[in-house]
Formats: structure tokens, sequence, C-alpha cells
């Protein structure tokens, strides 16, 4: 590990990354031409190295296509892997037997591995998607279950979060990608402005997660994600923050090991407890993660 300083014995926590094999599970949503670099089959065997390096030890797998057997087959991997501890996997939010899908889940193999449910609400044309009475349904059995709703949103879609998170105080979220900020540009007063309404929710965490790929730049610096990175430790604290890698579709801006120590430059000035916070124990708090 070059940049990160130490977060404590236990070990750095990723809290989001993504695994898939394509001829098992499609995924239309990446472009071979401007996607070129994440155009291939990502498991286990291909996290641990990159990961291990940078002092990783645990990490939550994020669901990436709406599918049921997706979850299913990343339950079966988490059961046998040492370094991925949890699962944010996908159910259909607006089926009426949600909660009896999220029971046959956790009742399967490496059911005890799962600890969030995530919709790609970002993909919705529906603009209260989140205000609808049937998914706020869905979204209820989820913190029933004792999971967690991972927020997938665009910054034009906080405002809904928002809503629904002040709604639905029994539910914990947690904010991916810090809702896609507009870095460089003019919206990003609007971005910080409704990351702090969100913010106000004491039932809601962030990921420093899916910068890279925001910014407008290809030869970007810690300078271009500082403004957000500082945002959001000012309307979150450290303590409801946790480092995420997006690998691999950080791949399409940077190394893991480039992200991981361009967070510890922008976690600098942050004290040795609440940068250990973010390095790993919010993760293990918010989502339930075995010691590592």
């Amino acid at each position: 590990m070059t940049g990160a300083p130490e977060p404590g014995r236990a070990g750095i926590v990723d809290a989001h990354h993504h695994l898939w094999v394509r001829a098992r599970h499609p995924q239309p949503w990446i472009d071979p031409v401007t996607m070129a670099a994440i155009d291939a089959d990502f498991e286990p065997a291909d996290l641990a190295p990159p990961a291990r390096a940078a002092g990783v030890t645990a990490t939550v797998v994020v669901q990436s296509i709406a599918s049921d057997t997706e979850t299913v087959d990343l339950l079966g991997l988490a059961a046998e892997d040492t370094l991925v501890r949890g699962v944010v996997g996908w159910v259909d939010l607006t089926a009426d037997d949600v909660a009896e899908r999220l029971g046959r889940l956790q009742a399967g193999r490496g059911g005890d591995r799962l600890v969030g449910i995530r919709h790609l609400v970002q993909s919705e044309s529906d603009p209260a998607y989140l205000d609808r009475p049937d998914v706020r349904r869905g979204i209820a059995a989820v913190g029933a279950a004792g999971l967690v709703f991972d927020l997938l949103v665009r910054q034009h879609q906080l405002p809904m979060a928002a809503r629904l998170t002040r709604d639905l105080p029994e539910v914990s979220f947690a904010l991916d990608h810090l809702g896609k900020p507009a870095l460089g540009r003019p919206e990003m007063a609007e971005w910080s402005r409704d990351l702090r309404s969100l913010a106000a929710s004491p039932n809601t965490t962030a990921k420093l997660s899916g910068l890279v790929t925001e910014v407008p730049l290809p030869d970007w610096t810690a300078a271009d994600l500082r403004p957000a990175v500082e945002d959001a430790l000012d309307a979150f604290g450290p303590g409801r923050l946790m480092f995420g890698s997006d690998w691999p579709v950080c791949l399409l801006a940077s190394s893991y090991q480039r992200w991981v120590d361009t967070l510890a430059e922008l976690l600098e000035g942050q004290d040795t407890a609440d940068q250990a916070s973010v390095w790993g124990e919010t993760a293990r708090r918010v989502y339930g993660l075995a010691a590592s």
C-alpha cells in the first residue's frame, strides 16, 4: 500500500465493488467501444490482488443488473470467498411478496452475507419513482429484514431520495457515489445543497466511491475531487462515510490503487479515528460485517 493511512488493525473495508461473468449475467450497459476497459469478466480472483495490495481485508459486492439470479450467485461467491464479506443484492421492490423473497435469499446458500438491497433508480424514467407507495412498501420490507437500502441516484434525484429517508426513518440507507456530483460544473451548488438535505436524515450514510468516473477530465487530480469529498465530510461527518472502490467501473478512469491513494490524500486533514471510520469502521457498523 503506497498512500493509504493505516486504518486500524481490522484493515480497510471496500464497501462498494462489482463482480460479473457475462455469459451467465450479461451487462448490457457496458459499451464495448467507450467502456473497453471493463468489457470483460471480473471474478473474485481478479479483485483480490489489487484489493489486498491496497490493504483491503473485507469487501461488499454490489449488484449490477436487476436480477434475482445474480444475487443468488453473488451470495454463493461470498459464501466461498475470504475477502467478500457482504452482498448488496436485488429484489423486485414492487412484488407483493418482497418479504418472502428476502427471506428465501437469507435462508439460502450464503444468505448470512446478504447485507443490503439496491435498485437502479438512476435508470428509472419515473421522476417520482421513490415516492411510489408500492416501491416504498418494498423498501420498508428491506428495512424490516434488517438490511440496508443502497440509494443509486443521480444528482437530480437527491431531493426524492431525501424525502424517502425522512419518511422511512426505520430503514438504514447508504448513498452510492455521493449521488454522482456534477464535478467541475455549475450544478455542483445544487448538489451540495441537496446532499446536505439528505444528510439531515440520521438513518443515512454515504459512500466515497464512483467519483473518478464523474470527473469530465481524463487527466484528473485529487484537487478535482476535493470539493465533493469536503462537502461530504462536512455534511455527513466521517462517522457516516465509507470508502468504496467501485471496481471494476473505476478502471474507466483510475486504477484501484490510484483511487485509494487519492482518497488518502483527501483525508489527510482528518484525525486518525475519523480516517478509521471512513476506511472501515462505518462499513462494518452499517452493514453488520464481521471483523476482518
